[in-house]
C-alpha cells in the first residue's frame, strides 16, 4: 500500500493506492471504534502455508494473522509507522492461505478507529509485497478482499 493525501492516487511497481475519505459512520462502526485495538503481532513461526520464500520457519519475523486466518501480513519494518510520504513506508508481505484463482488485486478498506477516516487501497496482482502507507498513527481496522475471499485484520501504527 502506498500512502497518499486524501483524494490523490499514487502508483508504484508493486502497489497502487487510492484514497477516499468517508464522512459517514454507522452505529456498528462507532461500537467497533470504541473497542481496544486488537493488533496481535507475533514472532512465532509462520504458519506452514506462509513459509514459501523463507529459508526457515520464519521464527522471529513479526507478523499478524487475519481474523479468519486466511491472510497473513509479514511486517518487514516493525513497528509499522504512519506517514503521508509515498517514499516512506512499512514493507508488508501479504500471503494468502486460500487459492487466488482467478488472480485479482488485494483490496484494502482501512478505517482509523475512533474516526470516520476510511481509505481504499489496492495491491495489484493480489496478496504480495507492498509498502504500507497509512497517514496517521493509531489503530487501523482493515477489511481485506482478494480473489473472491474476504477477511479482517487490525494494525496498530505508531
Amino acid at each position: 500500500m502506498v500512502g497518499c493525501a486524501a483524494g490523490k492516487a499514487t502508483d508504484k511497481a508493486t502497489d497502487k493506492a487510492t484514497d477516499t475519505a468517508s464522512s459517514t459512520a454507522s452505529p456498528a462502526d462507532s461500537a467497533a471504534a470504541e473497542t481496544p485495538c486488537q493488533s496481535v503481532v507475533t514472532r512465532d513461526a509462520l504458519p506452514t502455508w506462509a513459509r514459501d520464500g523463507f529459508s526457515n520457519d520464519g521464527s522471529g519475523t513479526p507478523h499478524v494473522i487475519s481474523e479468519r486466518g486466511d491472510l497473513i501480513a509479514v511486517l518487514f519494518n516493525y513497528p509499522p509507522v504512519s506517514s503521508e510520504n509515498p517514499d516512506e513506508g512499512t514493507k508488508i508481505l501479504w500471503k494468502s492461505r486460500l487459492p487466488q484463482e482467478p488472480m485479482q488485486p488485494l483490496r484494502i478498506e482501512a478505517t482509523l478507529a475512533g474516526t470516520t477516516t476510511t481509505l481504499l487501497r489496492e495491491v495489484p496482482g493480489g496478496p504480495g509485497p507492498s509498502s504500507v502507507q497509512l497517514p496517521a498513527p493509531g489503530c487501523w481496522r482493515l477489511v481485506l478482499s482478494w480473489s473472491g475471499h474476504q477477511d479482517r485484520m487490525t494494525l496498530q501504527l505508531s
